[in-house]
Order: structure tokens, then C-alpha cells, then sequence
């Protein structure tokens, strides 16, 4: 049995120092003529003559995950260029919103940058982020009572208890006209807690180490979780459904 044991192990590698291994085995079992002893004990020398040798052989075990991020993070290549810090004083973010059958009749306001950047190189904007404090939102007419700020920023809309900041992250720049310095911005806005892509059309300029841009987009409100009186969500509104299209202007000014 245990010849026959020793020509099998001969026939099937385990690694590569394999060949060293087997011949070593082969010799120790004849040496010790484990054939003529009993069945019992022949196995259990076996046994521990093979694993020191066999472990030995192997070599050190590797881990899969060693210096990979853990499956949730997110890991954001940086994007050469200058940064640009955002002027939040002359920066501003213009909302509009609006009954569906308002005829004409919208809700304006403003809602306030706390801190971003631009990232620029060769004249051209390749990255950056904003970060919106959802506390300054705000009517541009003080007098509007067709909504009260505070439910705006109340569960039903923004929920700004929870979810005090929006932002937006640059994924990628597209120039659409050289001359009249168009451009799309793609990136990921976060409101709510809730990401989805988006692309605003912009324009932008570049002079004497001031960087403005302005840009308008129109979103659904619903996409980020703001299902109040939308007609996708609830029936038998009449005119009192507010429209899921939500629409933002920006002023960005940004300096070196």
C-alpha cells in the first residue's frame, strides 16, 4: 500500500519545488520500510513526516484583498491642474420652481455655496467640486408666501435637518464651442443623500486669474426623493401638484 502511496505522490505536484518533495518522501519510506509495519501506525508516521514537508513546500498563502480599497469606498484618481477656490460672496445658485397648473406662476429663490474649487489647466476646467449650505435657501421676493422657507427645507423637500449640504463633483468637461466658450459639465449631484449624474450646459471665462462661469439646468425634483404633491406619486392633486421639473442657474466665481 504505502509503495503504491509513494508512486502516486511521485505523479501529482502540489507546487513547484513538487519534484524535490516527492523524491525526499519516496526515500523515507523506504528507508523506514513502512510496508512491513501496521497499517495504523504506517499512516500516522506518514502523516507526520508529509505535512512539514508539505507546508514547507507551499510557500506563503497570499491574500486576495491585501492593499485593495474596501468594497464600498471609492477611490477618485486626483486631476492635475491649478485649484481655483470658489468666491462664495459673488458666487450664488438661482431655484425655480413651480405649481403645474400655475399659469405663470413661479417660486424664485436663491440658495448659498460654502466652499468648492475649480480645476483648471491650460485654460480649461477638468475638475472640481461644490458643496451647497441648504440652511441659506431662501425666496429672492421676501414677501413670496406660496410656500414658507421653513417647509422647503422640512422633510417634505430638502430636509435640511438631515441633510444640510448638497453637492456637485465634476466627472468630465466637455467644450462644445471655442468661441463662444460653451461647454458641458457632467458630474454627480448629491441631495438628500441621493446621487445621480447630471450635465449643465455653461459657459466660461478665464481673465486675469478669475475664473466665471455661469450654467443652467433643469432637474426632477423626484429623482432626489422630493415627491411632494407630484403627480407621479400621488392622485387627485388638481392644481394643487407641483411640478417634478426643478430648475438651477449658477454664478460661480472662482480665484487662484
Amino acid at each position: 500500500m504505502m509503495e503504491r502511496l509513494s508512486q502516486t505522490l511521485k505523479m501529482r505536484p502540489i507546487s513547484n519545488n513538487v519534484p524535490l518533495f516527492y523524491d525526499h518522501l519516496s526515500t523515507i519510506i523506504t528507508q523506514h520500510n513502512f510496508c512491513n509495519m501496521n497499517n495504523k501506525l504506517s499512516v500516522s508516521c506518514l502523516i507526520l513526516i508529509i505535512a512539514p514537508l508539505f507546508f514547507g513546500c507551499r510557500g506563503p498563502v497570499k491574500e486576495k484583498n491585501q492593499n485593495n480599497a474596501s468594497p464600498n469606498s471609492v477611490s477618485l484618481e486626483p486631476v492635475a491642474g491649478e485649484k481655483y477656490i470658489i468666491d462664495t460672496k459673488e458666487s450664488v445658485l438661482t431655484w425655480e420652481g413651480s405649481m403645474v397648473f400655475g399659469f405663470g406662476e413661479k417660486s424664485i429663490g436663491y440658495v448659498y455655496i460654502s466652499k468648492g474649487e475649480l480645476i483648471i489647466e491650460k485654460d480649461q476646467l477638468v475638475g472640481g467640486t461644490v458643496e451647497v449650505d441648504m440652511n441659506t435657501i431662501e425666496y429672492k421676493d421676501k414677501a413670496d408666501t406660496n410656500t414658507p422657507v421653513k417647509h422647503l427645507k422640512s422633510l417634505d423637500y430638502f430636509d435640511v435637518g438631515k441633510f444640510p449640504i448638497s453637492t456637485f463633483a465634476i466627472t468630465k468637461v466637455e467644450s462644445v464651442n471655442v468661441r463662444s466658450k460653451t461647454i458641458k459639465v457632467t458630474g454627480n449631484l448629491t441631495i438628500k443623500g441621493i446621487t445621480n449624474p447630471i450635465t449643465i450646459p455653461a459657459e466660461i471665462e478665464f481673465k486675469d486669474g478669475i475664473v466665471r462661469a455661469i450654467g443652467d439646468v433643469i432637474i426632477d425634483r423626484t429623482q432626489w426623493g422630493i415627491r411632494y404633491r407630484s403627480g407621479k406619486f400621488y392622485d387627485n392633486l388638481a392644481d394643487q401638484a407641483v411640478s417634478d421639473d426643478f430648475e438651477i442657474q449658477m454664478k460661480i466665481v472662482a480665484k487662484k
